[in-house]
């Protein structure tokens, strides 16, 4: 089976997600397949904001641990080839098609036991289990699709977890309140696991913390068991120093921008300590920090003027990036363009970043999902800014921010992963992925 093929079947099973929480058809897919996420240990990782970061950070320190490491992530920005790859190098689209034959059958024989078919990310998610199985890996690493409980990732061993900070996101499917939507993502840990908890708000703190006692998970908590202890800014980048379970790091190297970054390295580096037992070598920590990067989360593209991505898209993720924003950069003229979708609170994320701008730029991505760019142009009105457009499209905005920014002026192109990955190739090229 071709790449093409591959992607065919697979965008037949949309929506990504069933918005009934089952297990079931996964379940089903891996009983046939013998089970192949549970040949090698696996560090799983959830939370609102700071995943995929966390994920790629977690990668590159096992990877300069000499661990052949295997890592699924999601969205992907322009490939689903993104989400899967072995120590940072995505699969290739051969060895998507190769293996994804290899495991059609197993869905087909699933997708006639019942009238839902297995679903777009619960396809991925077994394609993920079964190539790191023919690997094989020493270690997967997980970031969980959406909530963790009912995630299609929480089949694997999960020896060690990761509760990055958890907010308000995905509301009326995780949950109305914090303390649910905390329920739905503490339900990754496992009995006996250890498990790397981000700074939490309380009422998810305590969840996290019933679950954990409920299975007899051990907890290591940011601020009480490790912490980030400074940081300071850095060509490129930052600094850090890092207070962990066995020991501390200091002096190295970040390629990425924001406190939040910062942190999301430091739970990094304890969830290897957690799952290795032992403190970790220093130069491997170097190496690996320094080569970090995270595409689509305040990534630089372009400079005169200077075009950020990200792809922030709820309240907590735009308090991060206006954080970072002005920690890191200086501009004349901010220009803001946004797509966003329709079930995301566009009225409190504008109301957070159209402040920072003077000329917001409303656009659409090409999802049933997005919001009609008159509601996010009225939402950035709404918090103060004046000079407002709407586009058609992502690319148009952008066009149009281009022309109008001087070489002095910061782009900010944000509001969705989508975002990004219809912006990204105005920018760079695919090879800078």
């Amino acid at each position: 089976m071709n790449f093409q093929d591959a992607l065919r079947d697979l965008d037949a099973r949309q929506p990504e997600q069933m918005p009934q929480p089952s297990l079931d058809r996964i379940a089903a897919v891996e009983e046939l397949l013998d089970h192949p996420e549970l040949t090698y240990p696996s560090i799983h990782i959830t939370g609102t904001n700071g995943k995929t970061t966390t994920a790629r950070l977690v990668t590159g320190l096992a990877c300069a641990h000499g661990l052949t490491t295997g890592t699924f992530v999601s969205p992907h920005l322009q490939s689903v080839t993104e989400r899967l790859t072995l120590c940072g190098g995505e699969i290739s689209v051969a060895e998507f098609g190769e293996e994804y034959e290899r495991l059609l059958p197993y869905l087909r024989t699933v997708d006639g036991r019942s009238d839902r078919r297995v679903t777009y990310f619960e396809a991925l998610t077994a394609l993920a289990f079964l190539w790191f199985a023919d690997k094989p890996v020493q270690l997967g690493v997980f970031e969980v699709g959406m909530g963790g409980t009912w995630d299609a990732t929480n089949l694997v061993r999960g020896e060690v977890a990761v509760l990055c900070p958890i907010g308000l996101d995905h509301v009326g499917i995780l949950g109305d309140t914090v303390e649910e939507i905390a329920g739905e993502k503490a339900g990754i840990l496992k009995p006996g696991s250890a498990a790397v908890v981000r700074e939490q708000r309380p009422e998810a703190m305590r969840v996290i913390e019933r679950r954990a006692s409920e299975v007899g998970a051990t907890l290591f908590v940011e601020g009480r068991d490790f912490r980030l202890e400074a940081r300071s800014a850095g060509v490129g980048g930052q600094v850090l120093l890092v207070g962990g379970l066995q020991a501390s790091y200091e002096e190295f190297v970040l390629p990425l921008f924001g406190e939040q970054a910062a942190r999301n390295a430091a739970a990094a580096i304890v969830a290897m300590e957690a799952l290795l037992g032992q403190p970790l070598d220093e130069p491997a920590v170097g190496s690996a920090l320094a080569a970090a990067t995270s595409p689509g989360r305040v990534e630089v593209a372009g400079r005169h003027p200077t075009v950020i991505l990200d792809g922030g898209h709820n309240p907590d993720a735009a308090r991060a990036l206006t954080e970072a924003l002005r920690e890191s950069f200086r501009w004349d003229r901010l220009h803001l363009v946004v797509a966003m979708f329709g079930d995301k609170d566009v009225e409190a994320v504008m109301g957070i970043l159209a402040p920072l701008a003077d000329a917001g730029y409303a656009a659409v991505t090409g999802s049933s999902r997005a919001a009609p760019p008159e509601r996010v142009a009225a939402a950035m009105e709404a918090a103060g800014l004046t000079e407002v457009r709407t586009f058609e499209s992502v690319a148009v905005a952008v066009d149009a921010a281009r022309g109008a920014a001087a070489e002095g002026d910061l782009i900010l192109v944000t509001g969705s992963f989508y975002t990004v990955g219809d912006a990204r190739p105005l920018f760079l090229s695919p090879s800078s992925r």
